[in-house]
């Protein structure tokens, strides 16, 4: 694709059509910008961003909408603007190199490349002029350009220099030392235990401001249940859905808390948060057997279905802006509750104020983030029901943010993920409406989609996560349908992401993984691979996890040795740095430990029983299809299975019950 203003009706991305219209001649990503920087001998210019980013907002406003500014830029560079969601790649290998130029990472990101696509310089947002130590985004064009044209031979060098730490760095699993030992996933679990209760603060959460939600540290710390375990657990959840973190008018959580507190968030909503939250949440509830937990997850699952439903899914994210003030659609003041409750539920104004927490002045430019106060439940009592909706609809007819309907399908898959295990029947229809839609709207021509205007391909993760979505349809229903979706899925992403030979029972220990890119990719210098956890698990842990699943529920013991082989890649990190891998950790125990409880024929108490609980490392394999574990096994009863041996089968919930604490054990 060429130039943005060219396009502009054919983008599919929020964030790219908004900069359509700028006076900088923005091009697209791809071989024709670069062919064009080649034809032309300029550098490129690449800013990286997304729709919900506020400084990307700021920058955008100062900087590439000034004539002056785009002049210098058209001039001088082929300038490029990319959307960090719709491409994952390029965002994840210009990140790596800011990293390592700037000692840290952000968005925006600001580039420069050659024509090969190989950096030579990078930072993040840059001021319209010097200000507090920080150079000006004009003065660092010019000198830029200069270098350029007085410099080249020490910005070629600066860039091969990059380009040999970069490639360490986004092929970081290739250069880990060979790990031989067994691993000892008992060993690895305590640490990473141990690790993550030392990171608690008293205010919950893994780390000083600004603070992200991370529910992969709190699903590790499920796996155990002593009381310094339980109290890291309760005062984290407790402190992101109790405090300004989540959104208690209309639910859903905000993208990160600005201070240590969890009460100013970041306002931006985006997908992928709210559907890992909500397994976090669900999977705690069960755990912990805490109700009001399971509350904050379904009333996410509501926010999600009432304010990010477009054709075809989810949309990707809400702004932190509204009407160009940052959270203005979500603060509040005194005077603003009593003016929206005045007509209808004057005597209902003190409790709610004291309910919510709005004060004067508030904490937030003196307005208040409403949060819960002290021993209120989180669901809103019956009595001031009708206070919320009149603030509802008081804070409707204020300026709402921007909606980026991007469909991403690794954060739809994800989401359906979370809607199938809700075990709510509403929920669950839902998410099986919503594979089958993503199966239609990204998959054309033999060909995965990241996004439904199929633009941009796939990553690993897109497809590893709808194949572990898939397995979650296939142990909600035990429909055939979900379990042969899931295989062909896996043959896709071992096609056209997988490094070298494919592993098998003769050859177990072959292959270098997972790249993050499809092999159909062509207009990147380097093809990474993502082993580490961040924001969202990575690939090669989703993957791990999802193959595991699908060989544990269909028997596949081929497929089983391709998931083992991705943790015996990674096993020295693993081992030895596991809070970097939680994920991982995770996906091992389902590829070395993983067990198969087999409860044939239509739901009844055995396979509600086993929906019921925590299972860690269990697939369920239920109804009357194809898996072989089904085979000449009779409804009524269970069956206990690990490592190719079963267990006696049980008939009743009691005997079934003690078989699983002794899994558990």
């Amino acid at each position: 694709m060429p130039r943005l203003r060219d396009v502009k009706n054919e983008l599919g991305s929020l964030y790219l059509e908004s900069h359509a219209d700028n006076p900088v001649e923005w091009w697209t990503w791809g071989n024709d910008a670069l062919d064009e920087a080649r034809r032309l001998d300029r550098p490129v210019f690449l800013s990286v961003g997304y729709a919900a980013c506020h400084w990307c907002h700021v920058m955008a406003h100062e900087s590439f909408e000034d004539p002056a500014v785009a002049q210098v830029l058209n001039d001088n560079f082929i300038p490029i603007k990319v959307d960090r969601e719709e491409r994952p790649d390029v965002d994840a290998l210009y990140m790596a190199a800011t990293q390592l130029l700037s000692g840290h990472g952000g968005w925006p990101m600001s580039v420069f490349l050659l024509a090969d696509g190989r950096p030579f310089m990078a930072g993040t947002y840059y001021p319209p002029v010097d200000r507090h130590g920080q150079v000006g985004f004009p003065r660092l064009l010019n000198a830029m350009s200069d270098a350029w044209t007085n410099q080249r031979e020490a910005v070629v060098a600066q860039a091969n220099e990059l380009q040999a730490s970069l490639g360490r760095e986004v092929r970081f699993v290739d250069h880990l030392a060979p790990f031989s030992d067994t691993i000892d996933l008992v060993g690895v679990r305590q640490r990473l235990r141990d690790e993550l209760v030392q990171r608690v603060d008293r205010d919950g959460g893994f780390g000083d401001a600004p603070k992200f939600p991370r529910p992969s540290y709190v699903e590790a710390l499920l796996e155990f249940d002593d009381e310094q375990t339980r109290a890291a657990v309760e005062r984290t959840l407790d402190a992101m859905s109790r405090r300004g973190l989540y959104d208690h008018l209309r639910g859903g959580f905000a993208r990160y808390s600005v201070d240590a507190l969890w009460h100013v968030p970041h306002f931006e909503k985006m997908l992928s948060d709210q559907a890992l939250l909500v397994r976090a949440y669900l999977r705690a509830a069960i755990a912990y057997d805490h109700h009001e937990w399971r509350e904050v997850a379904f009333d996410t699952l509501d926010f999600v279905l009432a304010d990010l439903s477009v054709d075809g899914g989810f949309a990707s994210a809400l702004d932190a802006d509204a009407g160009g003030v940052e959270g203005s659609h979500v603060t509040w003041t005194p005077d603003e509750v009593n003016a929206a409750l005045s007509a209808d539920h004057r005597r209902d104004v003190p409790p709610t104020l004291a309910r919510w927490r709005v004060v004067t002045p508030g904490e937030f430019e003196g307005r208040s983030i409403p949060r819960l106060a002290e021993n209120e439940p989180f669901t809103t009592p019956d009595d001031l029901l009708g206070a919320r909706e009149s603030l509802r609809r008081a804070r409707a007819m204020r300026a709402q943010p921007s909606r980026d309907e991007k469909v991403i399908l690794e954060w739809n898959a994800m989401f359906a993920s979370a809607l199938l295990r809700s075990g709510v029947a509403r929920y669950v229809e839902r998410g099986t409406d919503l594979l089958a839609s993503l199966h239609h709207t990204h998959f054309a021509n033999g060909v995965w989609w990241r996004t439904q205007s199929l633009a941009a391909h796939a990553g690993a993760s897109d497809v590893a996560w709808m194949i572990d979505a898939s397995i979650d349809a296939y142990e909600t229903t035990g429909e055939d349908t979900w379990l042969h979706q899931g295989a062909q899925l896996a043959t896709y992403l071992l096609a056209h992401y997988w490094d070298g030979a494919v592993p098998t029972s003769r050859l177990p220990h072959v292959g270098g993984g997972l790249f993050s890119i499809s092999d159909l990719v062509t207009d990147l210098s380097t093809r990474p691979k993502e082993i580490f956890d961040g924001a969202t698990p990575s690939s090669h842990a989703v993957a791990s996890r999802a193959l595991a699943r699908l060989a544990l529920c269909s028997g596949d013991v081929e497929t089983l040795i391709v998931a083992q082989r991705l943790v015996e890649l990674a096993a020295s990190l693993l081992v030895n740095h596991p809070g970097a891998v939680p994920d991982l950790v995770e996906a091992a125990g389902f590829a070395l430990e993983g067990v198969e409880i087999v409860a044939p024929g239509p739901e009844n108490d055995l396979s509600r029983l086993v929906r019921s609980r925590l299972l860690r490392r269990a697939v369920l394999v239920t109804g009357s299809g194809t898996s072989p574990l089904l085979a000449q096994r009779h409804a009524g009863l269970a069956y206990v299975c690990r490592g190719g041996v079963c267990q006696l089968p049980v008939a009743s919930v009691e005997e079934l019950d003690a078989a699983l604490r002794n899994l558990e054990a």
